[in-house]
C-alpha cells in the first residue's frame, strides 16, 4: 500500500492542506495534449520504483495553496516569490532507499523514456555531492519543459542520488531561470543548474 504524506518545504506550513497523487492513470497523460501538464500522473515504470522504495512521501499543492506559501514565504527573495506565483499546481514524489540505493535502474530509465515520448525539451546534468571521493558522480537531474511553441508551460524535474529519487511536476507559465529560484522549496532538491546541457548533446 502507497504512503500517503505531506513534504512541507521551508515555506509551507503544516495547515496546508496537501493531496497525493498516486493513482492516476497512465491514460490520462495519453489522452492529454503533448504540451499539457498532468500533475496527478506519473510514468507506469514509477510504481516499480515506489515498490522499492523503504519510505514514500508525496505532496500536492494547486494554485491557492500555492498562494498561501507565497504568502508565507518572509525569507524568500522577490525572484523566489515570482516563480512561485506562476505556478498553477505542483506534485512532488520523494523515494528513499537502503543503504544498497536503488536495486535495479531499469525503472529509472523507463521513467525517463516515457518523458522523452512526449518530445518536450530535455535537459541533463551529473552533479557530485559535497564532500564526495573521486571522480565519479552521485546524481543526476533530468529536467524536462513543456513547450508550447516558443512558451513554456510547465516542468519536470527527476533528481536521482544514490538513495533516493525526486519527482516534481509543474504547471504554469514559468521559465527556466523560476526553476533554479524553486530549488529549495516544495521539495524541490537544491540541484546543480549551473551545467545543464541538452541531453542530446551528453
Amino acid at each position: 500500500m502507497k504512503t500517503r504524506s505531506l513534504l512541507c518545504g521551508s515555506v509551507l506550513c503544516a495547515a496546508l492542506a496537501a493531496g497525493a497523487a498516486w493513482g492516476q492513470t497512465p491514460a490520462a497523460a495519453a489522452a492529454a495534449p503533448d504540451n499539457q501538464v498532468v500533475l496527478d500522473w506519473t510514468p507506469p515504470a514509477f510504481a516499480q520504483l515506489n515498490a522499492q522504495a523503504t519510505t514514500r512521501t508525496s505532496l500536492a499543492l494547486d494554485r491557492n495553496e500555492l498562494a498561501v506559501a507565497a504568502a508565507l514565504a518572509g525569507g524568500s527573495d522577490a525572484e523566489t516569490k515570482q516563480a512561485i506565483a506562476k505556478i498553477d499546481g505542483v506534485s512532488v514524489h520523494l523515494l528513499r532507499f537502503g543503504p544498497a540505493g536503488i536495486a535495479d535502474e531499469t525503472p529509472v530509465d523507463a521513467v525517463r523514456e516515457a518523458y522523452h515520448q512526449r518530445g518536450w525539451k530535455h535537459l541533463v546534468t551529473n552533479t557530485s555531492a559535497a564532500g564526495a571521493k573521486g571522480p565519479q558522480p552521485t546524481g543526476t537531474t533530468d529536467v524536462w519543459l513543456v513547450l508550447d511553441g516558443l512558451n513554456v508551460r510547465g516542468a519536470v524535474v527527476l533528481v536521482e542520488s544514490r538513495q533516493s529519487l525526486t519527482l516534481v511536476t509543474m504547471a504554469g507559465d514559468l521559465s527556466p531561470v523560476d526553476l533554479l529560484h524553486l530549488r529549495g522549496h516544495f521539495g524541490i532538491p537544491k540541484f546543480d543548474g549551473d551545467s545543464f546541457k541538452d541531453a542530446k548533446d551528453k
